[in-house]
């Protein structure tokens, strides 16, 4: 799968955590790696200082990493996510 930098990909990927019973919140803060994921209280925490393609990587990264529950997921989304699962399994 490609990684689009764009804004409405990045849309998209918000959508993804929009619809999951995973937060999504944009926040300034000392990361190492740009992002913290709060697995027990479900809450991602993505530099708010970061360019488009920084977040964009950073969110990739973390539906990369964690389980959203694909029943709650909208049918383009839920490709999305999958496509973005099945990439870690090529890599």
């Amino acid at each position: 799968m490609e990684l689009k930098y764009t804004r409405p990909f990045l849309n998209k990927l918000e959508d993804i955590f929009a619809e999951s019973d995973f937060v999504l919140r944009y926040e300034k803060g000392n990361f190492k790696a740009g992002y913290c994921v709060l697995k027990d209280m479900k809450v991602a925490v993505v530099n708010k200082y970061f360019s488009l393609e920084g977040k964009i990587n950073c969110l990739y990264d973390i539906l990369r990493t964690i389980s959203v529950d694909e029943s709650l997921l909208s049918d383009k989304n839920r490709q999305l996510y999958l496509d973005i699962r099945n990439q870690e399994k090529t890599n």
